[in-house]
């Protein structure tokens, strides 16, 4: 593991470029949005409910008057949205710098994506597959540019399971297990990408990232624990800000070190907490076959068929 310190004062101009950051609008999306404005990008903050990225935008410009920002509509759990997103997006742009999939529901209760999909499968990986698919010539083309998806420490918690089509029945839903195995395919994902770009021989590089232990919204379906609601007033206390756990995902888009195929967290104990820095996924996430099988898998289920290599 690295030990480097690395700080926003570290992050390089972003002058010029285009950055997509999808749940731009809150939590560490919000954060990374602050950071690529205040360096110079225009950023697109592409998000479900317009209202609430009208008002990160409003937060954004007050701290920065002169910050490029965009609001766009996007719905990771409607591939029909995803499609009109990209559509739309191609219209106003001819080039895509920085695709940060940043957005993600955690530990939710048992439901389904407009299209069948188990919803946290289908928000946290198959929705930013789509998204990256529909994308990707546009990124292609666009110099030196990067694609980051964000994990979770939580990855290290299951095995991939393909059973279901990836997602879950009802009756034997372990809201745990689901987003563990989508914060997995988060990585999955990643690495077969760069495997890909690099075969390809594009200078496009695929990392990923995850916060550590950051309080955000994100563990909102948790919240109704007894225990939860009792920890609260500590959790906030002792849990890093969503301003720090966003420096991992924050380096890993914008730190012109960063090598394709990386994984950047908290440099503390556990990699809870800390200056990001880069560090290893889990044996799981870097099985090939796993990760070709989800591939094949995730162009079936969306209808987005990725090919870096043509």
């Amino acid at each position: 593991m690295s030990k480097k310190k690395w700080t926003l004062d570290d992050m390089p101009s972003q002058e010029g470029k285009i950055v997509v950051i999808t749940g731009g609008n809150s939590g560490l999306g919000f954060e990374t949005a602050k950071a690529f404005a205040m360096k110079g990008a225009e950023v697109v903050i592409a998000c479900r409910a317009i209202d609430k990225g009208n008002a990160a935008k409003e937060s954004i410009l007050k701290e920065t008057p002169d910050a490029k920002i965009v609001v766009m509509a996007l719905d990771l759990m409607s591939l029909s949205s995803v499609r009109s997103f990209a559509e739309n997006f191609k219209q106003k742009y001819s080039r895509l710098d920085i695709l940060i999939n940043n957005a993600g529901i955690m530990t939710s209760p048992y439901a389904l994506t407009e299209d069948g999909f188990e919803s946290q499968m289908g928000t946290n990986h198959l929705g930013h597959f789509a998204l990256t698919g529909l994308l990707l010539d546009l990124i292609l083309s666009t110099p030196k540019s990067r694609i980051v998806n964000v994990s979770s420490l939580a990855h290290k918690q299951w095995k991939m399971s393909f059973e279901n089509s990836l997602s879950e029945y009802a009756h034997n839903y372990n809201k745990m297990r689901a987003y563990s195995r989508s914060k997995l395919a988060n990585l999955l994902f990643t690495y077969e990408l760069q495997r890909r770009l690099e075969a390809a021989n594009h200078d496009c590089i695929a990392v990923a990232a995850h916060p550590g232990a950051s309080y955000t919204n994100l563990g909102r379906h948790l919240e109704h624990k007894l225990i939860a609601r009792i920890l609260k007033p500590l959790i906030i206390k002792v849990l890093p800000t969503p301003k720090s756990g966003a420096m991992p995902q924050i380096r890993a888009a914008s730190d012109t070190a960063v090598k394709g195929g990386e994984y950047y967290g908290p440099a503390g104990l556990g990699e809870l907490a800390g200056k990001p820095v880069k560090v290893k996924s889990a044996k799981t996430s870097y099985n090939l076959e796993d990760a070709k099988r989800l591939w094949e898998m995730s162009e079936e289920l969306t209808g987005v068929v990725m090919s870096p290599e043509s």
